[in-house]
């Protein structure tokens, strides 16, 4: 039997840890809920992509996909990020799918509009 890939959200990294603490948060409520599921960075932060793959094929996993929490797709996910995953692919022998930024899929645009009319709702509650 397959086993279902093991799920890597990909956040870009930053040195500032407050930043890397948002990322963990947003990433939390997939991490309970998605077996295996991990978070990894880019760059500047850690675990990095090339950590995470590593455990799991330590752990048997033999297929993962990457979800960029990233709000388009630039020059990191165009280049950079699919370099690095022929790279692992080729170092560990399993196969890596990259999944569209997470800013494409229209469920987001949803969240940021639900996000705006709370913060509506809140500035016209403190105002009045």
């Amino acid at each position: 039997m397959t086993q279902a890939p093991r799920i890597v959200l990909l956040a870009h990294g930053s040195s500032d840890q407050r930043w890397c603490d948002t990322f963990e948060q947003l990433a939390k409520p997939t991490l309970e809920a998605v077996p295996g599921s991990r978070i990894a960075y880019m760059e500047l932060a850690q675990p990095s992509l090339q950590q995470i793959i590593a455990e799991g094929v330590a752990e048997g996993a033999e297929s993962f996909t990457v979800v960029p929490l990233f709000l388009a797709a630039g020059r990191h996910l165009r280049r950079d990020v699919p370099e690095m995953i022929a790279a692992l692919e080729e170092e560990h022998g399993v196969r890596v799918a990259l999944a569209p930024a997470i800013g494409e899929h229209p469920l987001l645009a949803e969240a940021i509009k639900d996000v705006v009319a709370l913060q509506l709702q809140t500035t016209e509650r403190s105002v009045g």
